[in-house]
């Protein structure tokens, strides 16, 4: 009883405390918290709701134009840390909204495989080149522009980039390939044409030694001399051994068919954005090549889409980012637009409260965030998810994280976005013993396991729904 009356005060105590964070974190870990008695009975659960859905009129009315018209596209565009790089929550968000609003195609991708990281399912990679890559995570390094990836890879040497379609929910019409300046690094293929060319060359005859054989004989039975058989064959005596096979000399020419694979690029349009290429049938393969007028080549990420009306999903994380991180590299809000954001979720704050960032600092850097997406994408409505339950050390409970979701929604109006509490519909301060023992949260407890993010992805599916249904019921009063 005594254990439990301290978790409710130091829960009181976290949501009291707005920039006080480092001290509340002191208090933490002077309190042994694991041996806690947790009442599985007693759990934070929230009405599942996205508040201030008023900042997402001009959004759900985009969609909803779009569901009427049966025409078009509508974009989410999904930005953050590690829990978003490995497309686990947003690829089952991405299925669960396409399945009610249609599917416009995979989005955006990137070969994290040669970055030497982990990806979506969905999507392939494999290059027969090395590459130099540069994070967002990363200080600037001049000639590295990180954008819209918040990845980069580079290379000079000559390649051929394989992207294959594993899902083939996700086969494409269109791919677009963004690039630092809009360069036109890349050529594409579809295919690969099969050169065949022909030649003569010697005759192959080989004998193979019968108990009881010496040269003369066989050199008799080939009409060449014994000179010759052992000068084929690199001997130095006569011996020879039954079961050995022995090369003949022949004067005899036979063709020889020689196959090699070349590429055939196909042609790109362009705009002020991104190099494009359409095709009228579906596809699961397409190859990146070198534009060979390019000395040096650099991409910065990769959209694919098929030519029916939907909405497309974008997923757009890296592991161990922070709002900060992003903030210091201009290309990356730059280069958003070739996405057409209607709607960006954000998802940021697990790194910052792991590096005692303060509540208020914090906010600094997700506003400025905020600031350079509306810069450049003035229409896009903004929403924002609060951090899910962790544990420090995996065993205290995050209460910065906790400070962080606080004050992420106490904002909301003021900044006009909207927000999902993710936090608390994770199960809140207390929550992390319990999601461990369903096997929703993984050993460092702070990474969910693949059903902890589908869990996730489904909740926030439902808040969508719910948001947007409720919508179009007070639209039509």
């Amino acid at each position: 009883m005594r254990s439990n009356l301290i978790a409710i005060l130091l829960l009181l105590f976290t949501f009291t405390v707005k920039a006080q964070v480092d001290t509340t974190e002191v208090v933490i870990d002077s309190v042994a918290v694991d041996t806690l008695d947790f009442d599985d009975e007693v759990e934070m659960v929230g009405d599942n709701v996205i508040t201030n859905t008023s900042s997402l009129k001009l959004f759900f009315e985009k969609l909803s134009l779009m569901e009427q018209q049966k025409a078009g596209k509508v974009n989410i565009v999904h930005i953050g840390d590690s829990h978003i790089q490995a497309d686990l929550m947003t690829n089952y968000i991405r299925k669960r909204l396409q399945e009610m609003y249609g599917n416009g195609g995979g989005g955006f991708t990137f070969p994290h495989q040669l970055a030497k990281t982990n990806g979506s399912y969905n999507t392939r990679f494999t290059s027969n080149a090395s590459w130099q890559v540069r994070r967002v995570i990363y200080p600037v390094e001049a000639g590295m522009e990180v954008g819209l990836s918040g990845i980069v890879l580079k290379t000079r040497e000559d390649f051929a980039v394989e992207l294959n379609v594993r899902d083939s929910a996700y086969d494409f019409n269109t791919i677009k390939i963004i690039t630092p300046g809009n360069e036109p690094d890349f050529d594409v293929a579809t295919s690969s044409k099969t050169i065949v060319l022909e030649s003569t060359v010697p005759k192959k005859v080989t004998h193979r030694i019968k108990s009881g054989e010496v040269l003369g004989s066989i050199a008799d039975k080939y009409n060449v001399s014994v000179t010759q058989l052992k000068k084929m064959n690199g001997l130095k005596t006569d011996r020879i051994r039954a079961g050995k096979t022995l090369k003949i000399p022949t004067g005899e020419m036979q063709k020889r068919e020689v196959r090699r694979s070349e590429f055939i690029p196909l042609a790109l349009q362009s705009d002020s954005l991104s190099h494009y290429y359409h095709s009228s049938t579906a596809l699961d393969k397409i190859y990146l090549l070198p534009n060979k007028g390019q000395k040096e080549y650099s991409l910065s990420g990769l959209v694919l889409e098929n030519d029916a009306p939907g909405l497309l999903y974008h997923a757009i994380g890296v592991n161990g980012a922070k709002a900060s991180d992003y903030n210091k590299y201009p290309l990356f809000f730059k280069q958003l637009p070739a996405l057409q954001p209607d709607l960006v979720v954000i998802s940021l704050g697990t790194n910052e409260s792991f590096d005692k960032t303060g509540a208020e600092g914090f906010l600094i850097q997700l506003n400025q965030f905020i600031s350079s997406v509306k810069a450049e994408c003035p229409d896009a409505c903004i929403l924002v998810m609060t951090p899910p339950p962790s544990l420090f050390r995996r065993k205290y409970p995050n209460t910065i994280a906790a400070a962080y979701a606080k004050s992420i929604a106490e904002q909301e109006a003021e900044k006009n976005y909207a927000t999902w509490d993710m936090y608390t519909e994770m199960g809140g301060l207390y929550g992390v013993p319990r999601n461990a023992k369903r096997g929703i949260i993984g050993g460092d407890r702070v990474h969910y396991t693949k059903d902890g993010y589908e869990k996730q992805g489904r909740l926030f599916s439902e808040a969508f729904v719910k948001a947007y249904d409720n919508f179009k019921t007070n639209r039509d009063k």
